[in-house]
């Protein structure tokens, strides 16, 4: 009997022992005016609308700055972009973008460190394979997808990255429509992967490149024969397919029996993508709900993001939230959920939502703070319900109430001088100097190599370029 005992204690032990799962889901220019449950009626996503009523919807979820590169960066250091060593799409020749640094403590560090296997699927853009930035060299155990996101811009490549092994693709040309779509391919892998790791806690970092442009996929689906451009019947159509892939995840959870040990925050990289007068943001309304601006901007518009959180039995069923968070927020949450102690070296400025996300009021904190490096260097701050915007070091401070105005049309700086005050505080205290990132925009070393790493792309392009030693792609891929 006693026997009996002890092995019911080792396996209550066990249990109890587990850590849960965490899937981070970034979606490549998804925009809240996309999805259904945010009030899109033109583009169906039934299943992303479902996992969201399932879980907790943010209305006030912030990125980590409104371009690719600074913003997964954010996410995968757990630093805002006046601290992160990614603060721009700073492109590198021959490819991939600015590397995180070695001594960088990252989100997938963290995990290894706490035994955890790790992941990610879709688009890296934090540094090629020969650099420190590589996701090998980052605690990423299992990579595939595209490194750079000069090379992402072409859904139908001539290759993909397997770890760091090329894998040729047949019958693409790198532009245009070809014969093997990248996205069914990482999709395929991401399922396969956690099918293989589900009996031990995983972090998988799912950086989903659709529905950024160019806006390419193998079949229109139920948009085919509608009365709109190919380019708008495209955009849905990447849209969509987000959706049943999303689906298909969570399904293989529940098919496996670990959805209640796996959060899943779903989120974009910024806010809408397209000005609203354009030819995907007028049909579509991406920016139904009033906020100003988009992409590559510093207003609410470009900032928010769509985002919602699942996970069955922990956090609340239908809860939709005002409250704000930001990406930086997510690796302390992982640290908390997980119950770690982080590797020397962890930093972060964000503060844990594991409270918050079970249904607990969001984290007090003194500010947000973005900077953005595209030429001029942009910055914005929010605390409590203040917002401040400089579009370039040198233009003034503006100053905006988002309680009463959230659309940002109102500036208040002139009527008050110390918030002003204030905003130009947080801004020098949240910018750490960096020589990489200076405040007068990039060197001119720095644009000569933007504009190579362009040259080189072009180049590939036209000649259909494919990595010496590739692989060939296996005909009958893996589910």
């Amino acid at each position: 009997m006693k026997y009996i005992l002890l092995i019911l204690s080792l396996i209550s032990v066990s249990f109890a022992a587990k850590k849960p799962n965490f899937i981070f889901v970034l979606s490549d220019d998804i925009a809240q005016g996309d999805l259904g449950v945010y009030g899109q009626e033109l583009i169906k996503t039934p299943r992303l609308d479902q996992i969201a009523n399932e879980g907790t919807r943010y209305m006030q979820a912030y990125c980590g700055t409104s371009v690719c590169a600074p913003c997964r960066s954010v996410f995968f250091t757990g630093l805002h972009s006046g601290r992160c060593p990614v603060r721009g799409n700073r492109e590198m020749a021959p490819e991939g973008q600015w590397p995180i640094p070695a001594n960088t403590v990252t989100i997938g560090e963290v995990a290894k460190n706490a035994g955890y296997a790790t992941s990610t699927f879709g688009k890296w853009g934090m540094g090629f394979f020969t650099t420190s930035g590589s996701p090998l060299k980052q605690g990423i155990d299992r990579f595939f997808g595209y490194n750079c996101q000069r090379h992402a811009h072409s859904y139908f490549p001539t290759y993909l990255w397997d770890n760091d092994q090329p894998i040729a693709l047949p019958g693409n040309k790198g532009k245009g429509i070809g014969k093997t779509y990248a996205q069914e391919l990482i999709q395929n892998e991401a399922i396969k992967w956690v099918k293989q790791n589900a009996k031990n806690p995983f972090m998988m970092f799912y950086a989903i490149t659709l529905p950024h442009g160019a806006h390419e996929i193998d079949d229109l689906g139920i948009y085919k024969n509608k009365p709109w451009t190919k380019l708008q019947k495209s955009y849905a159509a990447q849209v969509t397919r987000i959706d049943s892939d999303m689906g298909e995840l969570v399904d293989t959870l529940r098919e496996l029996g670990i959805e209640k040990d796996t959060l899943i925050v779903f989120t974009g990289d910024n806010g809408s993508s397209f000005n609203p007068q354009s030819e995907i943001g007028k049909l579509f309304k991406q920016n139904a709900n009033g906020l100003r601006g988009y992409k590559r901007g510093m207003y609410e518009g470009a900032l928010r993001q769509a985002a919602f959180a699942w996970w069955p039995g922990t956090i609340p069923v239908g809860r939709v939230d005002q409250s704000p968070w930001a990406l930086w927020d997510l690796m302390p949450t992982f640290v908390e959920m997980t119950g770690i102690t982080p590797p020397e070296g962890y930093q972060t400025d964000g503060h844990s939502l594991l409270s918050y996300l079970k249904g607990g009021n969001a984290p007090n904190r003194d500010y947000f703070y973005w900077e953005l490096h595209k030429g001029t260097v942009a910055q914005a701050a929010r605390w409590g319900d203040w917002k401040a915007v400089r579009n370039g070091i040198k233009k003034p401070i503006e100053i905006y109430n988002l309680a009463q105005d959230s659309g940002e049309k109102n500036n208040l700086a002139g009527r008050r001088p110390e918030l002003v005050k204030r905003a130009a505080k947080i801004f020098e205290e949240a910018h750490q100097v960096d020589p990489e990132w200076p405040l007068s925009g990039p060197t001119q070393g720095q644009i000569d190599e933007a504009k190579k790493a362009w040259e080189i792309k072009r180049k590939r392009d036209k000649e259909g370029y494919v990595p010496e030693g590739a692989t060939p792609l296996s005909k009958t891929p893996v589910k």
